[in-house]
């Protein structure tokens, strides 16, 4: 079996989004390590996440706080897709991300899908929600 999951690096506040989307996507945390907690404790501040993996559905989504000084700040040219197909899901978990984030694209209805949207959340992670029809 092969599988990708996405690695999202954040700024000192990991531990921020990982509660964040505990609720905005009600994700499952798997595994969580400080850096202190690792052999590694000399990486940066011993409270900073060394690694964490969540379960969203049927995915896996990677995380921590990067050490370096230069680190990038939100998503690039990347964006994490969500699919779903109840639109009432769709509404809240499109909703969830907003918060404090900036909607790109309104979740509306689209020639594919019962609802689609884009939103950058409050961590600057690019997010396109999309829900087919009902079944």
């Amino acid at each position: 079996m092969l599988a990708v999951n996405p690695y999202i690096a954040f700024k000192g506040n990991c531990r921020q989004a990982i509660e964040f989307y505990k609720h905005a996507l009600d994700a499952a945390v798997l595994f969580i390590q400080t850096v202190g907690e690792s052999p590694m404790a000399d990486m940066g501040p011993v409270e900073n996440i060394m690694h964490c993996s969540i379960r969203v559905g049927d995915s896996t989504i990677m995380m921590c706080d990067d050490p370096r000084p230069d680190a990038a700040v939100g998503g690039g040219n990347i964006s994490l897709a969500i699919g779903l197909n109840d639109p009432a899901r769709a509404k809240r978990v499109f909703e969830n991300l907003a918060q404090n984030g900036s909607v790109i694209m309104p979740l509306e209805k689209t020639y594919w899908a019962e609802a689609f949207g884009m939103v950058t959340d409050k961590f600057g992670i690019q997010w396109m929600v999309n829900c087919g029809a009902p079944k």
